[in-house]
């Protein structure tokens, strides 16, 4: 099966990404916002927490790193493979072609929010300082961050694609 490339934009800043994204979270005055969105013609043939869990699980970079990454930073994570829980973060709210994730450490609070729309799947982050020490961290993680959300999402494609196809894609 040929598979086109799949492209990934994004928009970082409080007041970069939309409303209409940055009102599905519950935090009402975050210090980071970012959304990162790949284009896919077959988005909507799967739901918003299976997209999530591609993203945040079954991505190899994500299976392979993002885990022990949020420990690291501190982040209180629910167990894995647990079906209250993407990757840890536990699903906090859902919509029609929404969900949300939530987590928190000693110094900030995060939301993801996943969103799937015709043709594309968003990704969004919110986070919240809530200690000095949030804005300092990540300095050092959101750079990293930036870079693996876009390859995370176009492997999500790649594996939504192959099992669009009849293959098992693990876990």
């Amino acid at each position: 099966m040929l598979q086109a490339m799949a492209t990934v934009s994004s928009l970082v800043g409080v007041h970069e990404v939309p409303e209409a994204v940055r009102g599905l979270t519950t935090l009402a005055e975050p210090d980071y916002v970012d959304l990162f969105t790949v284009t896919t013609p077959m988005a909507t043939d799967h739901c918003a927490e299976e997209w999530a869990r591609a993203v945040l699980e079954q991505a190899p970079v994500a299976r392979d790193n993002a885990r022990r990454l949020w420990r690291l930073i501190g982040l209180r994570l629910g167990p894995p493979q647990s079906p209250d829980h993407v990757q840890g973060w536990r699903i906090a709210a859902r919509g029609d072609n929404w969900l949300r994730v939530e987590t928190a450490s000693w110094y900030l609070t995060a939301q993801a929010v996943c969103l799937v729309d015709q043709a594309q799947v968003s990704l969004s982050l919110s986070l919240r300082y809530d200690r000095p020490p949030a804005a300092l961290v990540w300095a050092f993680v959101s750079g990293p961050h930036q870079r693996a959300v876009p390859v995370m999402l176009g492997q999500a494609v790649k594996l939504m694609t192959t099992e669009a196809g009849g293959d098992d894609l693990g876990g």
